[in-house]
């Protein structure tokens, strides 16, 4: 087991023996999916998420914001997530005690379980703490994880952040309360798959997967 592996197995009992909290879930604009077998989950209160994830796929206007990476170059939204390439977006923050962990995990080892593929699709983390987790903080925090250059880490100005977290469909009010979603995207032509909850590495190479092929 490496490095990863041992972190995801470590949090995840951590988190469970926390116990569960109430869940989140959009009732319009979403055509829903169910893709596992429990309620998903949201952050809230420092408790855990439980098991299971649901599917919607919409379109979102992406925002023209510019955004820095951790070594403090700009970078335009749009560009980040632009191109004919297959793109992965979540939102976390640094100091998150409970589902950041996990799913910034869970993308590391996709990475590695997707071998020569990983380079077939970017990965794209946003801080909805840009206070806090400036490009240095986002560096350290990318290195504690081996993202390597096909996975980028974006903070930028507080009004900025609100802007893009509106933009899809994700903004809760404060960090302490925001959702565990993930965004996939085949290409700029194709609406965004938006997974909503905790998803195991096997999951999300699963859909990771899905959107290689649907190109």
């Amino acid at each position: 087991m490496g490095p990863v592996s041992h972190f995801l197995a470590g949090t995840a009992a951590i988190l469970l023996a926390a116990g569960p909290v109430r869940g989140f879930a959009d009732e319009h604009k979403h055509h829903h999916e169910h893709a596992g077998h429990k309620e998903h989950m949201h952050h809230h209160g420092g408790k855990a998420p439980q098991e299971g994830y649901k599917r919607s796929v919409s379109s979102y206007e992406v925002p023209d914001v510019t955004l820095r990476g951790p070594d403090g170059a700009g970078i335009t939204l749009r560009e980040a997530l632009g191109g004919g390439n297959p793109v992965m977006l979540n939102f976390i923050f640094t100091t998150c005690p409970t589902i950041c962990p996990l799913l910034t995990a869970s993308v590391s080892k996709l990475r590695q379980d997707l071998g020569a593929d990983r380079d077939k699709i970017r990965m794209v983390s946003i801080t909805i703490d840009p206070e806090y987790d400036t490009p240095a903080v986002m560096k350290e925090y990318a290195n504690r994880f081996s993202a390597d250059s096909g996975w980028m880490f974006l903070t930028g100005s507080a009004a900025d952040i609100v802007s893009i977290q509106h933009a899809f469909d994700a903004y809760r009010g404060n960090k302490m309360k925001h959702a565990p979603y993930t965004y996939l995207r085949a290409s700029h032509e194709i609406s965004w798959t938006r997974l909503d909850g905790i998803l195991s590495a096997e999951e999300l190479e699963r859909e990771a997967r899905s959107i290689l092929t649907a190109r």
